[in-house]
Parts: structure tokens; sequence; C-alpha cells
């Protein structure tokens, strides 16, 4: 390991001003959010860790594995989401996302989260690069959903999951990726249009070809999952979920663990605010998708940072960074729960992986669980007319 994580003190400290940096040089322009440790299992006094590790012909770290539904992955993953674009719009220098990806992989991940609406198409191209040399060796996602031209990659106004459409969206995501296969791919948003048992129906041909091997769905209303998983039995659920935005508590997690679906938490640092390099005084650019998020307008960030200030000093108890604390806390929830942070920097990636060394014991995670819920995290943590496509419900057949 590096110098970095042989000291937590320092790897904080420097951590810090690496995020401290990134935001003076200009966190600016808008995600397109629309388009959207070993296995840490808390026993009485101490935290366990099990997993086995995945073979390679690479020197890689052993982070462990979980298991969302019937599909083996790494502790923690990697959304490649920004890696065409970061937040103050610049483009970032592929061979250095390839390389961040490399690394993650030669750093024990061993699941890679991408979409066709990244870019769109441009984020599966930098993946796909990124893992030929192993692809046999880890477990892509991809998505599908958004009214996206399959050739041309044009935007069109809202969602598109007539079969016809995923089955051409898979087609050109293969390419892209340079595989015959996805290992997991998720519907992006339900398709008010078109029932869930329709869009089941292409997915199954899919697998019946050797095209996809799992599927999920991402923010779907309740029972929609329910119908779902009766005709195609689902392997992961991804909401956004984190210390900040804990909504899935009440009725996803739930059914997941009664229906032994996994769940997949995107945006686990929710959007950068968790990482601590936030304070009350911070204000995004014009075109920063922070900026027309309610969660990040200046009086409900001034707040939120109750929260940020929690992980801070959870951070100092567990010489560890904050966005490790964020991290590890998800991980501590369930043992199905597999975050995929996402990055365009080398560092945080490599601090991001370091979150699967932090260890609670019961008696902590109890603390720090009543802590965060005790915090009124104030302010939608999407816009609206980017929340209009959570949560929605296919409609029946007819």
């Amino acid at each position: 390991m590096d110098n970095l994580h042989n000291n937590p003190t320092e790897k904080g400290e420097s951590t810090q001003l690496n995020r401290r940096k990134f935001l003076l040089a200009g966190a600016g322009a808008g995600v397109a959010a629309a388009s959207l440790l070993p296995h840490v299992s808390v026993q009485e006094g101490q935290a366990s860790t099990e997993g086995t590790g995945v073979a390679n012909t690479h020197q890689t770290t052993d982070l462990g594995k979980r298991r969302l539904g019937a599909l083996g992955v790494s502790s923690i993953g990697i959304g490649v989401q920004n890696m065409h674009r970061k937040y103050d719009t610049t483009v970032p220098y592929r061979p250095e996302m390839v390389s961040i990806l490399r690394e993650a992989f030669d750093r024990g991940i061993t699941f890679f989260d991408s979409a066709e609406a990244y870019g769109p198409f441009e984020n599966e191209r930098i993946l796909g690069e990124a893992i030929k040399p192993f692809r046999d060796k880890v477990r892509i996602t991809s998505k599908f959903g958004w009214n996206i031209d399959p050739d041309t990659g044009e935007r069109g106004p809202g969602l598109n999951s007539r079969p016809e459409r995923i089955k051409r969206a898979v087609e050109g995501s293969l390419k892209r990726l340079q595989t015959d296969h996805i290992d997991l791919l998720y519907q992006h948003r339900v398709d008010p249009q078109v029932p869930i048992e329709d869009v089941a129906g292409a997915v199954k041909d899919l697998m019946a070809e050797g095209k996809v091997l799992h599927w999920g769905l991402s923010e779907p209303g309740m029972q929609t999952i329910r119908r779902a998983h009766a005709v195609l039995p689902l392997t992961a659920i991804q909401n956004e979920y984190s210390m900040a935005t804990r909504d899935p508590e009440k009725d996803v997690i739930p059914l997941c663990e009664e229906l032994g679906i996994g769940f997949v938490p995107w945006w686990p640092l929710d959007c950068q605010l968790l990482t601590g390099w936030h304070d009350a005084n911070t204000r995004f650019a014009t075109g920063d998708f922070r900026a027309i998020t309610p969660r990040f307008s200046p009086e409900n960030l001034a707040h939120n940072i109750k929260l940020v200030d929690l992980i801070k000093n959870w951070a100092a108890r567990k010489q560890a960074a904050p966005a490790q604390i964020a991290l590890a806390w998800l991980m501590a929830q369930k043992p199905w729960i597999v975050p995929i942070p996402g990055t365009t920097v080398m560092a945080h990636m490599q601090e991001n992986i370091g979150s699967t060394e932090v260890r609670f014991t019961s008696a902590e995670i109890t603390e720090l669980n009543a802590a965060v819920r005790a915090i009124d995290v104030r302010g939608q943590r999407l816009p609206d007319r980017v929340l209009a496509y959570s949560g929605v419900e296919a409609p029946l057949r007819r």
C-alpha cells in the first residue's frame, strides 16, 4: 500500500487538501443525474470480515465479495458516470480515466457500473477499453430506458422501454463495451407507457441469447419491483442511498430483503457532500447540477453541514477520511449492499477503496446510526423535474 494508506491520519489530511483544491478549481457544471472491505458484518462486540478473492493474473487486492442476488461482486464497486465530463464541464483526460479503472481492478474492484445514457455512449466506450485486458474477471453493468437514438445518441423527450428499443440499446452497449454479454442490465427508469412484464420479456429474450446474465431496476415503484420479480427474478435494485438520502430504508430496502434482491446505492457520497470538503459558505456555479438542487441551496446547505460535521468527527475517531466513513456506514447496513462511488481522480478512487478497511463494533454502528438519523437533512435530493422519474409504477398489461 502507498504511504497515504499506511498513515490514516495523513491520508485524511491529504485527501481534504486534494478535494479542497478540486473545489477551488471549480466544481462547475452539472451531472446528468436524470440519466442517471471485506464483507462487513456487524456482530456483538466487533465487525467481522470475510469473503473470497477473484482469481486473476494481476496482483490484485482482495476486497472481499458480496452477493447481489446470485451475482458475486467486490464489496465496493465504481461508477463511471462522470468520466466523460467533470462537474465543471471540462472533459477528463481519457487515458487517465482508463488508468483509474485499471488501477481499481488491480486494487480489488470487480464491479463496474455504466449506462447507455452516460455521455450518451461515451462512458461505455471508456469502460470497454479499460477492462478489455481482464473482461472475464469483472462484472459490468449497463442501463437502458431513456429515449436515446441507438444510432446517433440524440436524446429525445422522456423514456423508451419498448421491447424492440431495449434490444437495440443492448446491441449498442455490447459493441461499445467490447464484450459479448452484460453481467447486470438495469432499466434506468420505469417507463410509465410500457408494462414491466413486457420489459422483463425483452430482457428474458436477451438472457436466452446469452447477451444478458442478470437484470435489475433503478428508482422503481414498489409494486413494479414485485411484478418484475415475479416474472423474471431481479438481481439488484439501484437507488440513491447515503447518510444524507435515507428514503430507501422505509420501503425499498425492506422489500429487497424480503425478496432476496441486492441493493446498489448510487451517489453514495451525495454528490460529494459527504466527502467533507463542503462548508456552509460553499456556493455552486451556474451549470453545476447542485446549483439547482434544493439540498445544496445556501440555506439548506448551512443546515446540512451538521451531518458533515458528524462524519468528520467519526473520521477523526476512526482515523479515516470522511468519505470512507460514509461508504463504510453503507456497507455496515446490510451484507448485500454494494455502493458504487464514482470519481475522476486516482487518489479519490484509492481513498474510496480504503473504506473497506473501516471497522465498526456493534455498539459503534448503533451509536452512529442513531446520530445519523437524528439529523434532519433539509432539501429535496433532486430537482422536481428529475425526481419525477423516481418511484414510478409501470402500467398494467391490457
